[in-house]
């Protein structure tokens, strides 16, 4: 009964949008989670990256195959290791009608660095200051030398903001954003849908098409059915139970591209007893990885070996050995830290997605079969995020994805201490230097060494265990063009259109 309901809603949204006027110039995305807000500095999620990426313009863009392109910097120079000269667009417009300047540049940046950017500082967090040359010209100037920072000006971070419509909003900002991409903000009806406007005095290629609607679908069943109906144009993501679905329609295309993103379950290693490493050794050994990511996953992605993906460069993934259970393992190392399992009892939390889900039962069974006791907790994503960003929680199941291609970003996010998505809590002196000494050294045999150390180190200590490797899927109707799912997983909808 339950899917007849939403069967025939599906319809009804349907058929309303195609009795409406505006049917064609009109597409409709339905994303898994909502945005968390608009302020491009208060977030670290992919749905919240995607929103901001059709309201703001960085100073460089981010090619599928990884190479850079300018942006709102029409050039650029490397005057030193730590001086990058940046020559912006003449003539771009924010959605308010202003001028974009040097001076909303030197703000967006250097704003990134307080309180407000606490979510991204990880990218930020050697910025020293951006000088202004004149109007058009910046000096982004760096406290010490790091390599991957110029490539961290795609990410949403780095989006060029209004600084007199920041300063005038100050806390409420989020709700209600300006920037001089080519899509501007019309309404926001939160953890149902946001609805942007095509921007007509957008200084590149203006968007083919008038109104953006994203919907919030967190049930993957749900987004299909309004995808087959018509309701939605493009779905993401496509969960493995519903590929067939797609792939069998001729009304649909499937696409798919791996990407650089891990799934792991985090342990809080400032609780007991998840701050002996033994124990987290043990947890380890009693779980098969290899096959709950086949169960679950069922022939999409892989069993990461390493916390940089395969598809990075300096990964070690392919060196490493496969990964298999071993219960006399488990049982010696929980002896070795003086823990008896069977007195374990933790809670393992998990947003709604699926598979995550999915993946937690058979994780809660395995650890079952040495009497430890666990409970799953899953919620909606703005609530689960809450809960990790304060620090109370046991065991997690999270994603982690690269929207900046240096390994640097698939560790530095999830284990520097202090990152402000570091929900492992791990603080260590020994990775920070590692990771210090990455972000030094230009690419070569001697910053590849860091790296491969590094993993080799995170796999002794294990903040974390990883379970999957996904690829970005997304099911898209026919009759829309010009969308490529992205390897990065911030889906652009900047060239679609339709074809009748």
């Amino acid at each position: 009964m339950k899917r007849l309901v939403t069967v025939f809603i599906a319809l009804i949204f349907a058929l309303s949008l195609a009795g409406a006027s505006f049917a064609k110039d009109t597409l409709v995305v339905a994303d898994q989670y909502d945005a968390t807000t608009l302020d491009p500095i208060g977030h670290n999620d992919y749905p919240t990256s995607r929103a901001c990426s059709h309201i703001y313009d960085t100073l460089i863009f981010l090619n599928p195959d990884g190479t850079l392109r300018p942006g709102l910097a029409e050039k650029w120079e490397f005057i030193s290791d730590t001086a990058y000269k940046m020559y912006l667009r003449k003539g771009v417009k924010f959605h308010n009608g202003d001028e974009m300047t040097a001076e909303d540049v030197k703000f967006s940046l250097e704003r990134a660095k307080t309180p407000a950017g606490s979510h991204i500082h990880t990218y930020c967090q050697d910025l020293d200051h951006v000088e202004i040359v004149d109007p058009y010209t910046v000096i982004i100037h760096l406290k010490k030398v790091n390599y991957p920072f110029f490539s961290s000006l795609v990410h949403s971070w780095g989006s060029i903001v209004c600084k007199k419509v920041v300063e005038a909003a100050g806390d409420d900002y989020g709700m209600n954003p300006i920037g001089t991409g080519p899509f501007k903000f019309k309404e926001w009806a939160k953890g149902d849908h946001y609805t942007f406007e095509r921007f007509d005095d957008y200084w590149g290629n203006k968007a083919k098409f008038e109104t953006l609607i994203v919907r919030s679908i967190p049930e993957p069943t749900n987004r299909t059915i309004e995808l087959e109906t018509g309701a939605v144009d493009i779905a993401y993501p496509v969960t493995t139970i519903e590929l067939g679905r797609i792939q069998d329609n001729d009304e649909l295309e499937l696409q798919r591209k791996v990407i650089p993103s891990t799934t792991y379950m985090g342990f809080n290693v400032h609780k007991a007893p998840f701050d002996n490493v033994k124990v987290r050794q043990a947890i380890f050994a009693l779980l098969d990885t290899v096959n709950i990511q086949r169960a679950v996953m069922r022939g999409v992605g892989q069993t990461p070996r390493s916390l940089i993906p395969a598809v990075t460069k300096y990964s070690i993934n392919d060196e490493l050995p496969v990964h298999s259970r071993d219960v006399e393992r488990a049982k010696k190392l929980f002896a070795e830290a003086g823990v008896d399992p069977s007195t374990l009892k933790f809670v393992i939390r998990s947003n709604e997605r699926k598979e995550r889900v999915d993946m937690a039962t058979i994780i809660q069974a395995q650890l079952a079969e040495a009497g430890i006791q666990t409970e799953i907790v899953q919620q909606e994503w703005g609530a689960y995020l809450n809960v990790l960003q304060q620090k109370q929680h046991d065991v997690f199941l999270l994603g982690w994805g690269l929207s900046v291609p240096d390994p640097d970003y698939a560790v530095a996010g999830l284990l520097e201490t202090n990152a402000g998505t570091n929900y492992t809590t791990y603080a260590d002196p020994k990775l920070d230097e590692m990771l210090a000494k990455g972000r030094s050294l230009p690419d070569g045999e001697e910053r590849a060494k860091v790296y491969k150390d590094m993993q080799l180190y995170i796999n002794e200590q294990l903040p974390m265990i990883y379970l999957h490797n996904d690829e970005a899927i997304a099911g898209v109707r026919k009759i829309v063009k010009g969308f490529e799912v992205d390897p990065f997983e911030v889906h652009s909808f900047r060239n679609v259109y339709f074809e009748d």
